[in-house]
């Protein structure tokens, strides 16, 4: 058989990189020798700042796959999210903590494994427990990355007990000091000096679709969400403009302060309505702050979905 690709969602964060890495490793260690970690998207700093400090090589790009190939999901299944081609691959195995989404779909029986878990890394370690898989310290500081990631330093209520119990374990394992090393990963993460305001809002992006309401939410974490409101102007027509080129019908824009654990939403598109009724915000000059609010997963797309 070819080499299977492992890989996470378009614009990945820590998690879904880190999962794409620890899988291929656990496979091999179930002698599956023919994976390969992929990434299908650029690596955001966060990511890049846990791979050099375990010193991890990040997976290589891929853009698209032929028809037949083999590949294995992590942290996602929606085609929407996934790789060009996608809809072709043969998909032996889906490891997840999202919902099912409506554009999942395959033609032969696969392995699904999926829990209501904060972080998909903690469905990983779980995993290598029960295979009796030995976890280095490499493994165990990128899955302990991803889960502080996932749960903003288990602020979110997204984070589980599992997530915190498998945490503990994996600091343990990995020789850190969960809070100093988690808030420099994620300060680390909140350096957006460098994007401009079309990269910015791809750095964690993703696209749903509700009821015919196609719509795009976006995030990004800060330590200031006033540096990032500067560039306003700009970030709205960047995502104008990618409302017009992918035919949406909403952009929420979520600037998430990992101090304060608020929220500032921009929002753009001929469904801002939606936002307003779901939140029950007026939206003044596109924006409104959202108190408590940090989790698109759990926090804002549901709330979304309600009200489409």
């Amino acid at each position: 058989m070819e080499n299977i690709l492992i890989f996470g969602h378009k614009n990945p964060d820590t998690d879904s990189i880190v999962s794409a890495i620890v899988l291929e490793k656990m496979e091999r260690a179930m002698g599956v020798n023919n994976v390969k970690a992929c990434r299908i998207g650029k690596i955001n700093k966060e990511t890049k700042y846990a791979l050099e400090y375990f010193n991890v090589q990040e997976p290589e790009y891929i853009e698209e796959i032929e028809e037949g190939q083999y590949v294995m999901l992590v942290d996602h299944n929606g085609f929407d999210q996934s790789v060009k081609g996608i809809e072709k691959a043969e998909i032996l195995k889906v490891i997840d903590h999202h919902n099912v989404a409506e554009s999942f779909k395959t033609d032969s029986p696969l392995e699904y494994i999926a829990m209501p878990f904060g972080c998909n890394s903690t469905i990983l370690a779980d995993m290598c427990r029960q295979n009796n898989i030995p976890v280095d310290k490499e493994m165990a500081g990128l899955m302990l990355s991803a889960i502080i990631s996932d749960t903003l330093l288990f602020k979110s209520p997204t984070c589980t007990s599992a997530d915190e119990e498998v945490a503990k374990e994996l600091a343990k394992i990995a020789e850190v000091d969960v809070k100093k090393y988690g808030l420099d990963m994620l300060k680390a993460g909140t350096d957006l000096s460098e994007f401009s305001p079309s990269e910015l809002i791809n750095i964690d992006s993703k696209t749903y679709s509700t009821n015919g309401v196609k719509y795009q939410v976006a995030q990004v974490n800060t330590a200031s969400i006033e540096d990032v409101l500067k560039d306003k102007a700009e970030i709205e027509s960047a995502m104008e403009s990618f409302i017009k080129e992918n035919s949406e019908d909403l952009f929420v824009f979520l600037i998430t302060d990992i101090i304060e654990n608020d929220s500032q939403i921009i929002v753009s598109g001929s469904r801002k309505d939606i936002v307003e009724k779901a939140f029950g915000v007026k939206l003044e000059d596109n924006m409104a702050c959202l108190i408590g609010v940090v989790s698109r997963k759990k926090q804002v797309v549901p709330v979304i979905d309600k009200n489409i």
